[in-house]
């Protein structure tokens, strides 16, 4: 028998500050995980288990549709491959908030006025956002749509936002358009995140995301990986780069003592966000 999801106790928790919007990302989430774990479900369910209108229901599953994550067949919805979903900004933006805004915030260091910086579409980045009025002026580079929408309004911050070819599942532009104009520029910072640390080694199961977060890499001074400790945790296809190949990797107070004494010890500037200071 499965077990009813519970709705409160998930919405309830830590949310981003659009809480509208932060909302309907968490119901998502949760709909893809229980797709995921059921292999299939009917739409009429999701009504049920989720305390949604139908209507809702529908306009969740073409969302999710929409960016490839679930098929959908007379009333029936089933989910793509786990490796997209987890790749996708419905799933990534509500996992690991605590941490991510602790990293964030230690990433802020790195951040001058009069600076130009890249930042990639990771949701750990985006939460850097917060911070950066208060940094200005600045010229922030991006080829995440989220990251535009949030930052067209702050004064004083000039915006280059990265065309291309738009991905639904991850809410950004990627492929050779956008790689050809960030190769045209300079920046003094990129902040990144990608999916997985495996022995010291930064992977992303999408190869196109490499490019693009590579692209962004090549035309830096100064390279900053944010990493939350799952990413220790977990396993991706692409080779990225190395941890040594960046100048600051910023980590969360859970990381296991054995991975921070170990990149220590191979000489990695590891940085370890205090998450009391996060909010």
């Amino acid at each position: 028998m499965n077990k009813k999801v519970d709705v409160k106790d998930l919405l309830s928790e830590e949310l981003p500050s659009d809480s509208r919007h932060a909302r309907q990302l968490v119901r998502r989430r949760m709909i893809a995980e229980t797709v995921i774990a059921e292999g299939s479900i009917r739409i009429e369910d999701l009504t049920e288990r989720f305390g949604i209108s139908l209507m809702t229901a529908h306009r969740d599953v073409d969302e999710l549709v929409s960016r490839g994550l679930f098929r959908k067949t007379r009333g029936i919805v089933s989910a793509a491959p786990t490796s997209l979903i987890e790749s996708s900004d419905v799933y990534r933006a509500t996992k690991q908030a605590r941490e991510k805004k602790a990293v964030a915030k230690a990433a802020m260091q790195f951040v001058e006025p009069g600076q130009a910086i890249f930042m990639d579409d990771a949701t750990t980045v985006h939460e850097m956002t917060r911070f950066l009025p208060a940094k200005v002026p600045l010229t922030v580079i991006t080829n995440s749509l989220v990251l535009i929408n949030e930052l067209k309004e702050v004064s004083d911050l000039n915006l280059i936002c990265l065309g291309g070819q738009f991905y639904h599942w991850c809410n950004a532009f990627m492929g050779h358009i956008t790689t050809n104009e960030i190769r045209r520029l300079r920046a003094d910072t990129v902040f990144m995140s990608l999916s997985a640390i495996v022995d010291d080694v930064v992977y992303h199961q999408s190869p196109e995301t490499v490019e693009t977060k590579r692209a962004m890499f090549e035309s830096a001074s100064r390279r900053v990986l944010l990493a939350d400790h799952t990413k220790f945790e977990r396993r991706a296809l692409h080779h990225f780069a190395t941890l040594q190949e960046f100048d600051a990797v910023i980590v969360d107070e859970d990381i296991p003592i054995s991975h921070l004494s170990r990149m220590r010890a191979k000489g990695i500037n590891v940085i370890v966000a205090d998450g009391e200071r996060a909010g």
